[in-house]
Parts: C-alpha cells; structure tokens; sequence
C-alpha cells in the first residue's frame, strides 16, 4: 500500500510550529501531569505527520493540503 503525501508546505510548518511550542510548553514545567503528558503526544503526532507528509486523519476525511501536480 503507498501512502500518498496529503499535508502540503505551509500545514507542514504550521504543523512543525506548534509541536516544538507544545514540546517547549511541556518541558519548561508551564504544564505538568497529565497536562504535559496530553502536550507531549499531540507535539508527537504534528511533528511525525509534519515530517513524513502524512496525515491519517486528513486520509480518512479525505482532506489534501499539497499542491496538485500537473501531468503536463
């Protein structure tokens, strides 16, 4: 099965953006317990999906941020 890129550039530094925030917002004690707990998986899940390309949510609702490409 191929997993087709659907996150395009600017989602994925948004995406880049608010993991490392929410890393940083965890790490430096601004949340703690479960809170930090909670900010350090969604960090995770953006910066994966932000650097591998792929959303598996955006897959499911059949959402696509990349540009299209021409056939030309």
């Amino acid at each position: 099965m191929k997993l087709s890129f659907n996150v395009g550039g600017l989602d994925r530094a948004i995406r880049m953006i608010v993991g490392v925030a929410l890393a940083a917002v965890a790490y430096f004690g601004i949340l703690s317990g479960t809170g930090a707990i909670i900010a350090y998986v969604l960090a995770a899940v953006a910066i994966v999906t932000g650097l591998v390309k792929f959303c598996p949510a955006y897959a499911i609702f059949g959402i696509n941020s990349c540009k299209v490409e021409s056939s030309n």
